[in-house]
């Protein structure tokens, strides 16, 4: 593989974007950056490790329809770009950095196609809907929700659901590389097809369709 300094991998949630930026990080000797970390907007809504999952989350989802959650979403990912753009300049100029794997659903296709950094890359990952939908009924355990519990989760997935084709339809469009995962191959497999395919650099990704 050619030498890329920063490679930004994007998808909606539960594709396994953290997963596979952590695997590539280890095996290239980079540095893993979600997205989230930058700025998090209302996650997940259900409980998990931490804790229950705050009221202001579930009134997020409760009081927005499916299209205005995914707005919403997008809105907030425009807000925060300027930080991802100012982080992959920084990090693409620097030589003697280390590679940086930057991934999150705030990787976004159209202001991808804008940078001008050198040695950068983009991928994107996706599922299909039955695989996302399993995975979040798993996470969520959601045969033991509430009604109104299993509600939010179903107005998470279907926010989900339409973010993963705005994404890939932009993604299909500008001429970028995308993978399925739905397939639910190893990590190990994931990072060989990264690899093998050889993610469009910016520079000499085929013009827009």
């Amino acid at each position: 593989m050619r030498v890329i300094r920063v490679l930004l991998i994007g998808g909606t949630s539960h594709v396994g974007k953290s997963t596979l930026a952590q695997a590539l990080a280890d095996q290239l000797g980079g540095d893993h950056v979600s997205t989230d970390s930058l700025a998090r907007h209302p996650g997940r809504p259900w409980a998990t490790s931490h804790g229950p999952f705050p009221e202001h989350v579930a009134t997020h989802y409760l009081s927005l329809s499916i299209d205005e959650l995914t707005t919403e979403y997008l809105r907030h990912y425009q807000r925060l770009w300027p930080r991802v753009e100012e982080i992959v300049a920084t990090r693409a100029a620097d030589a003697r950095a280390r590679p940086l794997i930057l991934e999150g659903s705030g990787v976004l296709p159209h202001r991808v196609a804008a940078l001008k950094a050198p040695d950068t890359a983009a991928v994107w990952l996706t599922a299909s809907t039955g695989v996302l939908r399993e995975r979040m009924y798993s996470a969520s355990r959601f045969a033991g929700l509430a009604a109104e519990e299993k509600v939010i989760v179903e107005k998470f997935l279907g926010r989900t659901e339409r973010y993963d084709r705005l994404t890939l339809s932009a993604v299909s469009s500008l001429g970028f590389t995308s993978i399925d995962a739905s397939e639910a191959p190893s990590t190990a497999e994931l990072v060989k097809q990264c690899l093998q395919r050889e993610p469009a650099t910016l520079q000499s990704r085929p013009c827009a369709r």
